[in-house]
């Protein structure tokens, strides 16, 4: 037993930190680009696509634009992506069609008027719906929603509700609630939910987050990113309700930087793992960072009216820098929707980020594809 004992201490065993154990051991490659060449289709103008969708029963794509009903009513795309896997260690994408065209309904079932919504996000549901979130419009008094749709028609089915906090507006003088162009911008859902042999389909989990905080939350310190708050939803059969809010702490601005937000969120497993995607915008053009989360122990902020300035009694959701895209030697574009593709050959995952080009002829619709590994 001595032996045993003096043999086991003497090991050089890997030593893993209580960090490094809450997150999974995830692992990215960059693989290609391909960018959508400017088109029309089925009379509108493509472009502005800032949420993307993978359904891998029909092997397509549901991808949504941030037309704000300015160049064609409100709507989001289907779409088939080909990627040739001739080389498995190198796939590529080889191309990208558009197939279908869909239309927004409001709940009143006429079309979007031109400025009453901006549709920024975008997750399929096990009952053949998709849930749309609008940044609406602070400065013309348009709150923003999470709303639900019928995927094969556009018509509006139902809302989730929002708390009064991010409706913006003012108290005892001083803002509240989302601020201009920086409210809902990430969707994701988690898998659980699915359909039983008599057609009840069981409860899942949506999660929705803003670009930035609110402006009742926003700091004032340039050394700390800014507390962003994470919606976490049961959706059911019953009334949607709200389970859980989390704080997100955006990373820092860097110097140079004008724009700097969180754009999308996916999640990865049942235990509460999920990506982040963050996308910076300034003098040295786009860029843009993978993070894997980690939300088990997260304080559970959604009975605090407002942060302070102190918020080291609050657990915010860990982050782990996956990927630093600017290292990948490519010109980022605004990168601003995530979703998981299909398998690949070797059996590992594919990711696929997609870009905003904002309808700007400087602009390009940049295709990303990974393999991610490790789940």
């Amino acid at each position: 037993m001595f032996c045993c004992i003096t043999l086991l201490t003497g090991c050089s065993l890997p030593q893993v930190s209580a960090e490094e154990r809450l997150f999974l051991p995830l692992s990215v490659e960059f693989l290609d680009e391909y960018v959508l060449p400017s088109q029309e289709f089925e009379g509108t103008r493509v472009g502005g696509l800032s949420a993307i969708a993978y359904e891998r029963q029909s092997d397509r794509f549901f991808v949504l634009s941030d037309d704000r009903s300015n160049f064609a009513p409100a709507r989001f795309y289907t779409l088939a992506m080909q990627i040739d896997t001739t080389n498995p260690e190198a796939a590529q994408i080889a191309d990208v069609t558009l197939e279908q065209t869909t239309a927004l309904q409001n709940p009143e079932g006429e079309p979007y008027a031109s400025g009453s919504v901006d549709p920024e996000a975008l997750v399929l549901s096990p009952r053949q719906s998709i849930f749309v979130a609008s940044e609406g419009d602070t400065s013309q008094g348009i709150p923003p929603f999470i709303d639900e749709f019928d995927r094969t028609t556009g018509e509006w089915l139902n809302a989730l509700p929002i708390p009064r906090r991010y409706i913006p507006g003012e108290q005892d003088g001083e803002p509240l609630g989302v601020q201009n162009n920086l409210s809902f911008e990430s969707l994701a859902i988690n898998p659980g939910g699915f359909t039983t042999q008599s057609g009840y389909v069981e409860p899942f989990r949506l999660f929705a987050a803003t670009e930035s905080s609110l402006a009742q939350d926003a700091s004032t310190d340039a050394t700390v990113g800014e507390p962003i708050r994470l919606l976490h939803y049961l959706v059911g059969e019953d009334l949607p309700s709200l389970l859980a809010e989390h704080l997100y702490p955006l990373e820092p601005t860097p110097d140079g930087v004008i724009s700097n937000g969180l754009t999308e969120l996916l999640v990865l497993d049942q235990a509460g793992h999920f990506l982040s995607l963050e996308r910076t915008f300034g003098v040295m053009g786009a860029g843009a960072k993978l993070f894997q989360l980690a939300i088990a122990d997260a304080t559970d902020t959604s009975g605090i009216p407002r942060f302070g300035g102190d918020l080291r009694t609050i657990q915010p959701i860990r982050k782990q820098l996956l990927l630093d895209l600017r290292e990948l030697g490519i010109t980022l574009d605004n990168l601003e929707a995530m979703t998981l593709g299909p398998r690949l050959p070797d059996g590992s995952q594919s990711l696929i980020l997609l870009s905003d080009d904002n309808f700007s002829e400087n602009q390009k619709t940049q295709f990303l594809l990974f393999r991610l590994t490790g789940l």
